[in-house]
């Protein structure tokens, strides 16, 4: 049967929550009759998240393992797992349990009348770094790119795969991939979702590596709109003998 979605999920150093995760997408969807896969990233871990990944597959074939020979960063895991991905329809999540694999049905109905969805966390279950640096960034977004995102941080999202279409990596793009798809005509949706205090593992994330960089790539992104090519409409020649 052919994949409906793909559900991706980068993970570094996640041993303990790789295999809590992959039950909680088979309960998401036991019900729902809906063709899936689940996309693991690990993003070249130190521990023994790849060895739960194969754990995970030998107990669902549904489950892929994708491994990267050394730690490339979360958006470069994403892209990876985009790029393997066979469903027409993608779903992205964090690896740490905070984001609730039970929300995605929800995003999945608010897709049929659009074509990106993003979760948007109401309740964050963060330290103060995170929701400083989140509140900091978002307002940095909408001065400089003159769009308004709640949470462009929140790793919940499905969309159609032709969004991507024109789109190229960055280190970084896992923050601006709501924005850009919407630059580019996409029609976006922000969804309430359940957000959940992180029980095992630790954060790769501080206020270096999410505030300063964040605004480096902001001015960046700003640049890319700026100079973007859109799809600009032409016409082919015609032979003279076709034409009459």
């Amino acid at each position: 049967m052919e994949k409906q979605l793909s559900i991706v999920v980068p993970v570094y150093n996640e041993e303990a929550n790789v295999l809590p995760l992959a039950e909680e997408v088979r309960q998401a969807f036991s019900f729902r009759g809906l063709a899936y896969e689940l996309l693991f990233v690990d993003d070249g871990s130190t521990d023994s998240t790849w060895q739960r990944i194969a754990q995970a597959r030998s107990a669902d074939t549904r489950v892929r393992g994708l491994r990267h020979q050394k730690n490339a960063g979360q958006s470069a895991a994403l892209w990876t797992g985009i790029l393997a991905s066979t469903a027409p329809v993608i779903a992205t999540l964090d690896g740490d349990l905070q984001n609730d694999p039970a929300d995605l049905p929800k995003l999945l109905k608010a897709l049929h009348d659009c074509d990106f969805v993003c979760g948007v966390r109401k309740k964050r279950q963060d330290n103060w770094v995170r929701l400083l640096s989140t509140n900091v960034a978002r307002k940095a977004r909408r001065f400089i790119l003159k769009v308004d995102f709640s949470d462009t941080g929140c790793a919940v999202r499905v969309f159609k795969r032709e969004v991507l279409k024109g789109l190229f990596p960055f280190n970084g793009i896992h923050r601006f991939l709501p924005v850009l798809v919407h630059s580019a005509g996409a029609k976006t949706k922000e969804i309430p979702i359940n957000h959940r205090p992180r029980i095992a593992g630790v954060s790769k994330y501080g206020l270096n590596n999410r505030l300063w960089r964040g605004i480096y790539d902001l001015i960046a992104v700003a640049w890319y709109q700026k100079r973007r090519i859109g799809e600009i409409p032409c016409v082919e020649c015609q032979d003279q003998a076709a034409a009459a």
